[in-house]
């Protein structure tokens, strides 16, 4: 049996000759190994990409440890990872699948795939700068598929949500999420670029918004291609939405409601542009950076 698959062949044929989903995940790490693929649309490593492929090529088994191979899968396994090296796109658009908050979305390329440090706030209620009573609202910015929203009324099933998108084909993959969870009661999907008509005000408001700058989007990994440009495109400075963010939010948010924005890379570029802001920059037990946060006070001051 080739321990260290290099094609798609020799992929298959140790894939048929292995006795375990545990040795699957093993070959498909070391074939992902041999190709200069980027890691960043759910995992950060060939073996943790691998044993995603398999476990969800598998049923998604409570253990796949143990679990016995079924040669009925040995193709589609091989033909995903194979697709996954050629064709460099990112792992969830080839499952239709990803995960946030512990919970199963779809993706197609008409959305960005689900990876943000902002899971962690979700679960964990927006605390300690939040704490959410029944019949607060939240409002998400640029939803794209759902998950933001839809997570925190999982999570949170005593607060209303509405969800923001200017793009009708991700409105449509959020709709499908709202129904996969049975949120459509209490998640309304608004289109509207940024903030929705009307005055309502909400005790959160939340975005990952695109910001990455104009020039860097062709600098990224080829992963990054499969996605929508506009959902990561920021603008010159990868600050364009962020600064509608900032200048309206304020007006949008209860007394003691919280903005909070993800920004990643372009944190510099936002600490730079606002020297003034008193941002407070959220530090995630899981990892991930580049999140701040301002109280509807601090946005309601002259620092701009």
């Amino acid at each position: 049996m080739t321990t260290n698959p290099t094609t798609k062949p020799e992929l298959h044929d140790a894939l048929a000759a292995a006795g375990s989903c545990s040795e699957w995940v093993d070959l498909v790490a070391a074939y992902f190994g041999t190709a200069p693929l980027h890691y960043g649309h759910g995992t950060d490593n060939a073996a943790d990409e691998a044993y995603w492929l398999v476990w969800h090529v598998c049923g998604m088994p409570e253990d796949l440890t143990d679990a016995a191979t079924d040669r009925a899968l040995l193709d589609r396994v091989a033909e995903i990872a194979a697709r996954r090296v050629d064709e460099r796109r990112p792992l969830a658009y080839l499952l239709g699948q990803a995960w946030f908050a512990g919970l199963p979305f779809t993706v197609t390329p008409d959305v960005l795939i689900p990876r943000s440090p902002l899971a962690e706030l979700v679960e964990n209620g927006f605390e300690p700068w939040s704490s959410l009573a029944p019949g607060d609202r939240v409002l998400e910015i640029g939803t794209g598929s759902g998950c933001i929203a839809i997570a925190t009324a999982v999570h949170h099933p005593d607060v209303s949500v509405a969800a923001t998108e200017i793009d009708s084909s991700a409105l449509h993959v959020a709709t499908q999420n709202n129904a996969r969870h049975g949120t459509a009661d209490r998640v309304e999907l608004i289109a509207a670029d940024l903030f929705p008509s009307g005055a309502e005000r909400y005790r959160v408001i939340i975005s990952n918004p695109p910001y990455v700058p104009t020039a860097d989007i062709a600098r990224l990994p080829p992963e990054y291609a499969h996605e929508p440009a506009a959902a990561l495109d920021g603008g010159a400075d990868g600050l364009g939405p962020v600064r509608r963010l900032l200048a309206e939010g304020g007006e949008r948010l209860t007394d003691d409601g919280v903005l909070i924005v993800e920004v990643g890379q372009s944190a510099e570029a936002l600490m730079a542009a606002y020297p003034r802001a008193p941002f407070t920059w959220i530090e995630f037990e899981r990892g991930g950076s580049g999140v701040f946060l301002l109280t509807a006070d601090e946005l309601k001051h002259g620092w701009r």
